[in-house]
């Protein structure tokens, strides 16, 4: 048995974040059912395309059905309905306002299924000044202030590498909204609606930021602050062979011990020295890392308490020996793609763990057995796919 058996979620989102947050409800259970516009699909299923479908979408859609139906044709909007009549959660990563005008909003299906939990995955949320502007993971790390602390002293700020906001903010909020609403519900017996936006998600990730600003006035700068490289205790050095070594010395006793791994028992002092003190003690440390090969240096710290990790590429982290040890890449099997391998879950329950096994689903894949379970015959169902109102992959 798992968490979530016996919920059904119906998934209107499309792309990245809404497919990484009911995915990871399907791991645990749920029963999702991923709901496609029948000629093209979700757009992630030609993005980074390697293989039949595209490499996102594969990444983003395992532990799903594919059930095809136009919304904006009347007969699909009443065979949506009856699927959510039948459902638990429903979740969508519209602006705000296009659900309610293809009259499907939350007030409408609260009408139909007054149990259900009715997530909205947007970029800011269902109310205020932005609510309907567009936005991408750059422009939520922007006005949440996460962009702005990024980046090295007197430099611009850089775009960061994975996609934060969409995920830390909105794919894991969402799952945990969706997580708490059907936890109130089996108190009150009562859905409710969850709103979930990825700005304000990521605004939650400056607490440590905002809380200098909200105490003392002071506005963090960008790489001059303790954990943005203010100081050599706390920072990223080249090696010799221009790989990159993460120092995390914070403490004074793994300070301690890494000046003494590299030799240098004489910048213990200067740990949170500031001014030229402190840039010349990050420039020995610059000299000191460059002199050597990463491996030489992960030699020389292996066993000591200083919290020295190397900087890894893609292909050294599906390798490295704690990754596989945590079993964090999965090899699932598909009918057309072959062997996908990718992450697996996260999450590691010892009792009602997480399966990373049905794989992604193709387009209107279970659109006849979905609609059949939902009480429509044969014939209907091949009357509407077609008229083109949905796809059954026969």
């Amino acid at each position: 048995m798992k968490p979530l058996d016996g919920i059904t979620v119906l998934d209107l989102t499309r792309l990245l974040p809404g497919a990484v947050a009911t995915m990871m409800l399907g791991d645990f259970g749920a029963r999702v059912i991923k709901i496609e516009e029948p000629v093209t699909g979700d757009p992630a299923r030609v993005m980074g395309r390697v293989r039949k479908e595209g490499s996102y979408f594969l990444a983003t859609n395992r532990s799903k059905q594919s059930v095809a139906i136009d919304l904006k044709n009347p007969a699909g909007r009443e065979a949506f309905l009856k699927l959510a009549a039948r459902a638990d959660v429903v979740i969508e990563g519209n602006r705000p306002g296009v659900m309610e005008r293809l009259g499907l909003g939350y007030e409408m299906l609260r009408g139909v299924n007054p149990r259900l939990i009715y997530c909205a995955l947007t970029g800011y949320g269902q109310d205020g000044p932005y609510r309907h502007e567009p936005g991408h993971d750059i422009n939520y790390l922007a006005i949440a202030g996460v962009l702005g602390l990024n980046g090295v002293k007197d430099g611009p700020p850089v775009i960061t590498g994975v996609q934060i906001a969409d995920l830390a903010g909105g794919s894991l909020q969402a799952v945990i909204g969706i997580l708490l609403a059907l936890q109130a519900r089996e108190r009150t017996g009562e859905g409710q609606m969850v709103d979930i936006s990825m700005m304000d998600g990521a605004l939650g990730l400056m607490h440590i930021a905002l809380a200098t600003y909200l105490a003392t006035g002071r506005v963090p700068q960008r790489g001059n602050e303790t954990l943005t490289g203010r100081y050599a205790c706390y920072n990223v050095y080249e090696t010799g062979d221009g790989k990159y070594l993460s120092l995390g010395a914070l403490e004074p006793k793994f300070w301690v011990n890494t000046c003494k791994v590299i030799g240098r028992e004489d910048l213990i002092a200067l740990q949170y020295a500031e001014g030229e003190q402190q840039a010349a003690c990050i420039a020995a440390l610059r000299e000191i890392f460059g002199s050597r090969t990463a491996a030489e240096w992960l030699e020389s710290f292996k066993g000591v308490d200083a919290c020295l990790m190397p900087v890894l590429d893609a292909s050294e982290v599906v390798s490295d020996p704690q990754v596989q040890h945590r079993q964090l890449i999965a090899e699932i099997e598909h009918p057309t793609e072959g062997t996908l391998r990718q992450i697996a879950p996260t999450i590691k329950l010892s009792a009602t763990p997480a399966e990373a096994v049905i794989p992604p689903p193709r387009l209107g894949e279970h659109t006849r057995a979905v609609l059949v379970e939902a009480g429509f015959d044969d014939e209907t169902i091949t009357g509407l796919a077609r008229d083109g109102v949905i796809k059954v992959m026969e």
